[in-house]
């Protein structure tokens, strides 16, 4: 592991390495992505798929692994600003929850595919790895312990399609595609473009949100190449399905004073995406990007001396009716990735350089910090809590070429390549007021959030080299198949190989059966391995822990670090997958396409938080004090461990019929559903070292294992769309039905039906989103409605609402603000 290590870019070796290559080329014919295309190439090419292939004319159609290709029409039709809410009213088998209240995932949401781990997803924008959000997501949250990509950072308005395969891909693209991929395929050429600006809110009177947003493109060298921009500026407010707190009259009289819903978000994104022929056989390309997000979610509310249990008397000075912390995240995203490719003798080559980093500030708003204010005589009331920074840097070769082989009756796509990736993460501590605690005992740290210690900073980094061969082909004119294979090289765990398999036989021209066997891996992120967290609490003279009077944390600790290891803590090691998809394709008609395919994910040495670990007893503090840590200021400890092994089953299935009845109009009809069920079938057993210590001590409690990483989304999605077309008329209708999922109690000794502490199954729920859309010349103007019924979740029980506070639950799939009524308005050129 290298620590403390530069963040020097990648570029410039990069592009000279690249431009070398492309100097000393044969001439060949360089690949035609001109914006100058017939309409009938244009056609071709829209249904020519490069996801999980590396052959040069692979179409959905014909693919040998299950790929949906969602346009940017269809992403236009669901009505949302937001790219990962687009994709789950799209695709059955993506889930996005809209937790509130839970700290950094209210702004950073995580995406699901299958029901696995939201870092199980490997996202790419034009095929090149997309980096990392800095956010860990360490609270009661779907996605609990990952470290995602932020989907939020990537401009609706500046993607062509995008191409989402349902099926393991890590040997082909490395690390974190057990779920899947996601294909992020933005706009090309210089011709074209559009103006759009949307607005509206819930029917709550709430949640008023705009967006304005460009794309266009300009010529460079005549018609040498292009240069296309893609602009966006959105604000969303924020909304609040809060309850008043319900324990008695006097409590209810205050009034609603926490907030459950949407933070408020202010967001700006410039996407710039460019090609330009150097020679006949040669191309340069880059694409890049940079926003910022700035949002606000809140914290739970203080008491003040109105209410009959303030929360501290020393309130009285700044906010003696109580008040409402705020968390402030303030989000900056940049990614630049450059490269030549080109041909020679019928050789397709790709060199590029691609780094992106996303770097997070986090202040506390509208807050105060109690021992800071009794030991100062005054309180901040805005603190800064600290800085997180993700980068990623890395530089490619990918090299391939149809080969006629004779004993084969078609080509041969040989493909092979190398990866060097750098990734960084840092944690800069907040002011000493944010995490201030003092020795008085009174509560410390800003209320709401408190910021990072100096103990937490951290500056870490790795890298990884990679190599990957595949091969393509059709066996026969019936038989398609392919093989890969991808070995990689970690500074931090060593070495792991994964491989391949697809085949897929047509058995007539409108029918075929595929099916994929492989094996994948998904590397630790930085953030699971050094990610750190720490509450202090003031223990005093006689306190139930037998300690002397003193300042005592407890939080989340790296692994690696001194504690974690001596309380049985282990390097982590990556999960291992073995993925298993088998399905079936069908056209019985030009007009009609279906498909189903059911597959099986094994995953072993599963990452996930541990349990806390107490380290009060004088068992353990004299272990660790004779093990070097004399002063010990730990209550208890958590960490990222390999906890356990999971199984992942389900059914995929899409189908689609359009109908041209000519003057009447065409229907266009989607109906795709999934079936999911993941199950916890292992759990490692405990360190030996805590077993001799006596302490209680669990890898997974009862809600992570029939949970978090289990039943807490929702088993079965169901999305029945419509589109009708007249003249100038579109009308959209898209019903969704999301099926049951379970919140649990955490620990089998709490449940207590007598109290109301049991298990909750949310009920299925449908939702209609409806649109209509009027085009004059180069005009679209549009109306819609999303949950156009009002539709909410069920409410969660009186145990788990917070005193009534918080009526609805953060695993929701759709949210819980009700109805939102919005316009658009586009030119188009």
């Amino acid at each position: 592991m290298n620590k403390k290590n530069s963040n020097r870019s990648l570029l410039p070796s990069a592009l000279a390495a690249a431009v070398l290559l492309a100097l000393v080329g044969t001439p060949a014919a360089a690949q035609d992505t001109t914006a100058g295309n017939t309409a009938a190439n244009a056609k071709k090419l829209e249904t020519v798929i490069v996801t999980g292939t590396r052959s040069a004319n692979r179409t959905e159609s014909s693919a040998l692994t299950p790929i949906d290709v969602v346009s940017a029409q269809v992403l236009q039709q669901t009505g949302t600003t937001d790219l990962p809410t687009a994709l789950a009213r799209i695709i059955p088998s993506l889930n996005f929850p809209r937790p509130s209240a839970a700290d950094t995932a209210d702004t950073q949401r995580p995406a699901q595919l299958r029901g696995l781990s939201p870092d199980q997803v490997l996202v790419l924008v034009n095929g090149k790895r997309w980096h990392p959000g800095a956010m860990l997501l360490n609270n009661g949250v779907i996605g609990r312990g990952s470290q995602p990509v932020d989907l939020n950072t990537i401009p609706v308005s500046a993607i062509d399609h995008i191409e989402v395969l349902r099926d393991g891909a890590s040997a082909q693209y490395g690390s974190d595609a057990i779920a899947g991929v996601i294909n992020i395929i933005l706009k090309k050429g210089a011709q074209g473009g559009d103006v759009e600006v949307s607005g509206g809110q819930y029917s709550a009177g709430d949640g008023r949100q705009w967006l304005g947003s460009a794309n266009f493109g300009i010529p460079l060298g005549g018609d040498k190449g292009w240069m296309r921009f893609s602009l966006e500026s959105g604000n969303e407010d924020n909304t609040n399905r809060a309850g008043p707190d319900d324990r008695s009259p006097a409590w209810e009289a205050l009034g609603v004073n926490y907030r459950q819903g949407d933070p408020w978000v202010h967001s700006n994104n410039v996407m710039v995406n460019m090609q330009y022929d150097i020679t006949p056989d040669v191309e340069f390309y880059a694409f890049g990007h940079y926003g910022n997000r700035d949002s606000i979610s809140p914290a739970f509310f203080r008491y003040g001396l109105n209410s009959p249990s303030p929360k501290s008397p020393l309130m009285a000075a700044y906010y003696p009716n109580g008040f409402l912390p705020l968390e402030n995240s303030n989000s900056f995203d940049q990614s630049f990735v450059a490269g030549l490719r080109g041909t020679v003798d019928g050789w397709r080559w790709d060199v590029s350089a691609n780094e992106g980093a996303n770097r997070v500030s986090y202040e506390t708003q509208d807050s105060m910090n109690f021992a800071f204010y009794h030991d100062y005589g005054y309180s901040p009331t805005v603190f800064h809590d600290g800085i997180l920074t993700a980068g990623q840097q890395s530089f490619d070769i990918d090299i391939a070429k149809d080969l006629n082989v004779g004993w084969l009756p078609n080509a041969l796509t040989m493909a092979f390549g190398t990866e060097y990736r750098r990734q960084t993460y840092q944690i800069a501590p907040g002011d000493l007021a944010s995490y201030y605690v003092g020795t008085s005992g009174t509560s410390g740290g800003a209320q709401g959030f408190a910021g990072w210690q100096p103990a937490n900073a951290v500056d870490a980094a790795r890298h990884d080299v990679a190599e990957y061969l595949d091969f393509e082909t059709n066996l026969t004119d019936k038989l398609g198949a392919s093989l890969a294979v991808r070995h990689e090289d970690y500074s931090d765990f060593g070495n792991t190989t994964s491989g391949s398999v697809s085949l897929r036989y047509d058995f007539t021209d409108s029918f075929a059966l595929r099916g994929t066997a492989g094996t994948g891996f998904r590397a630790p992120s930085l953030g699971q391995e050094y990610f750190s967290q720490i509450s202090s609490l003031y223990y005093g003279a006689g306190n139930a822990a037998n300690l002397p009077p003193g300042i005592y944390n407890s939080g989340l600790v790296p692994a690696t670090s001194q504690i974690a290891q001596l309380l049985g803590a282990q390097a982590l090691k990556p999960e291992k997958s073995r993925n298993y998809t088998f399905g079936a394709v069908w056209n019985p008609t030009d007009t009609l396409n279906l498909s189903m395919d059911v597959y099986q994910i094994y995953i072993d040495n599963r990452i996930a938080l541990s349990g806390a670990i107490s380290t009060t007893s004088p068992t353990v503090v004299n272990y660790l004090a004779a093990n070097g840590i004399a002063n010990l200021d730990y209550s208890s400890v958590d960490y990222f461990t390999n906890a356990g092994d999971t199984r992942t089953r389900g059914v995929d299935f899409v189908g689609t019929w359009v109908k041209d009845l000519g003057s009447i109009g065409t229907f266009t009809t989607t109906l795709s559903a999934n079936y999911n069920q993941n199950v916890v079938t292992s759990v490692k057993p405990n360190p030996a070292v805590l077993n001799n210590l006596g302490v209680n001590f669990v890898r997974l409690n009862r809600q992570d294992i029939e949970g978090y990483l289990a039943n807490s989304t929702p088993r079965s999605k169901l999305i029945l769309s419509e589109q009708y077309a007249i003249g100038n008329w579109s009308f959209n209708g898209t019903l969704t039905r999301y099926g049951r999922y379970t919140s649990y109690v955490s620990n089998i000794t709490s449940y207590n039906p007598a109290t109301g502490v049991v298990d909750q199954t949310f009920t299925p729920k449908w939702v209609l989103d409806l649109s209509g859309n009027y085009r004059w010349q180069n005009w679209t103007f549009t109306l819609g409605v999303d949950d156009a019924t009002d539709t909410y979740p069920d409410k969660n029980i009186a145990a788990n609402t917070n005193n009534g506070t918080l009526p609805y639950s953060t695993f929701s799939p759709f949210g819980y603000n009700g109805a939102y009524v919005y316009g658009k308005v586009r030119y188009s050129w």
